[in-house]
């Protein structure tokens, strides 16, 4: 087999994978929207208008915490989309068995299932955009948009390898445990209300939020839309949400073959 037929089977296998998964989302999208916005839309409401108008937070403070629900919503929403996906695939409706016939490497589909968590985290973040334009008073110029839009890409490409990852390690009856256990700490440690720098006197935590991808999407945004609010460097948040989608993306891969193949 030619090295432009290998290419040409893998291309139409992810072509036909991410199609039929775009088909099915498109017809249940009341509910894949409810899934991801719920929680970053009350946050919002709470910690950005509620609290600024009854003077416990400062008024400045949605230029901080914006930046941080967008990232909170690409990243989360790829990674439960992608784990929950795979677990009913694998387990429940076993769908993924017609995909695996398919004649096309098995890390094709993988891939194929991680850019579509990928899509479902970046429409998640451009739903809530514009509600957190609303509640916060705010709005972002058109450059800033630009410029955010490849990094919300990024983000929800390292939460759908993050979700791969999950989906392809855990049995579906423990799921919801795993749930419970990964997506709190990912919540609270991902830098999504407070700068990363202004943890410098709480030095655990500060380590701690330097472990969780999610920290360097929300510095990220900030970097980009709030440049006057101290956070980590931009070149070094885009290395490190590039190389959390490899590792995160490699040993997914492994994983899905292994469940793939059981």
């Amino acid at each position: 087999m030619s090295a432009t037929t290998s290419v040409t089977r893998a291309w139409n296998g992810f072509r036909t994978t991410l199609w039929r998964d775009l088909f099915i989302m498109v017809r249940e999208l009341p509910r894949v929207l409810a899934q991801t916005v719920v929680q970053p839309f009350f946050m919002l409401l709470v910690m950005g208008k509620v609290l600024t108008e009854i003077g416990y937070v400062r008024e400045d403070y949605g230029a901080v915490l914006l930046p941080g629900i967008i990232a909170l919503t690409a990243f989360l929403g790829a990674l439960q989309n992608t784990a929950l996906g795979l677990v009913f695939d694998f387990d429940l409706t076993r769908e993924l068995e017609d995909r695996l016939l398919l004649p096309a490497p098995l890390y094709v589909v993988a891939l194929a299932k991680m850019a579509f968590g990928a899509l479902r985290g970046v429409l998640s973040a451009v739903v809530i955009l514009p509600v957190g334009f609303l509640l916060l008073d705010t709005v972002w110029s058109a450059g800033d948009l630009l410029a955010v839009a490849p990094l919300i890409v990024l983000g929800s490409l390292s939460g759908a390898a993050a979700g791969l990852l999950l989906g392809t390690s855990v049995e579906s009856r423990n799921i919801a445990v795993w749930f419970a256990i990964a997506v709190t700490p990912l919540t609270f440690t991902g830098a999504t209300q407070y700068p990363w720098p202004a943890l410098g006197h709480t030095l655990w935590f500060q380590v701690l939020c330097a472990v969780n991808p999610l920290t360097y999407l929300s510095e990220a945004l900030r970097a980009v839309t709030a440049p006057q609010v101290p956070h980590i460097a931009l070149s070094v948040d885009v290395a490190v949400l590039a190389l959390s989608v490899l590792l995160f993306g490699a040993l997914a891969v492994r994983g899905f073959y292994r469940r793939a193949l059981d």
